[in-house]
């Protein structure tokens, strides 16, 4: 994200959206930790709430390389919420649940600053007067639609991301939950191995255009969806 600034050259609006990326970073992170926590707090287990984890302050939920690599380049993490299974009643299920509700937070938010997005643009192209048009007008328009862009795609990338179907991603607890009992134990006994892979696959770069073909895919069926909304 920045990253991409960064190399193209800076110019003042694009340093001011640098800015307004600071809080999306910290809301959808922020948000997307305390999703994990509070539906595992439903389903029964305490830790996160005995952690001090169910709360919006950033600082208890943060990792400063996660939010760094989040900023630079639109992929990051945050400190994972600790969870004990042992307190569901079913625990697979459970664990699948709570790995949902990060990227689930995630889809809402950037649902809603899509939905926004459009808003922005119709009350510019329709309820603005024309008379009130002007270089001005333009730049704040400019900046809003961006600013509701950015947190759209950052939070479609966050859950794109953590949907991956292999540790240490929240996929992985989803695929877990589907495989069935007599591999469950043959893939935990070599978790540590596909993670090391997956990371490396990562850096590699190997799976950017998958992640951008799901990303883009995501963001097409938003636009689809609000556009069904007379006026948007």
């Amino acid at each position: 994200m920045i990253f991409r600034y960064l190399q193209n050259g800076l110019t003042k609006d694009e340093l001011i959206l640098i800015l307004l990326t600071f809080p999306v970073v910290l809301i959808s992170l922020v948000i997307h930790e305390l999703a994990h926590g509070w539906v595992a707090k439903k389903l029964g287990d305490p830790t996160a709430k005995y952690m001090g984890r169910l709360t919006l302050n950033p600082l208890s939920h943060l990792d400063p390389i996660g939010t760094v690599s989040m900023l630079l380049f639109g992929i990051g993490w945050a400190k994972p919420v600790p969870i004990d299974p042992r307190y569901f009643k079913k625990p697979k299920k459970g664990m699948a649940l709570v790995g949902l509700a990060g990227p689930v937070s995630n889809l809402i938010i950037a649902f809603t600053a899509s939905l926004l997005r459009r808003v922005t643009v119709a009350i510019y192209a329709y309820a603005l007067p024309q008379s009130a048009i002007n270089p001005t007008s333009l730049r704040a328009f400019t900046i809003i639609y961006s600013f509701f862009y950015i947190f759209e795609i950052l939070n479609i990338s966050l859950a794109v991301f953590n949907l991956i179907p292999v540790p240490p991603f929240d996929g992985s607890r989803v695929f877990y939950f589907l495989l069935p009992d007599k591999y469950y134990f043959g893939v935990m006994r070599y978790e540590r191995y596909i993670m090391m892979i997956t990371l490396v696959v990562l850096f590699t770069g190997l799976l950017d255009v998958p992640l951008a073909y799901a990303r883009g895919g995501i963001s097409y069926l938003f636009d689809f969806i609000i556009g069904l909304v007379p006026g948007l």
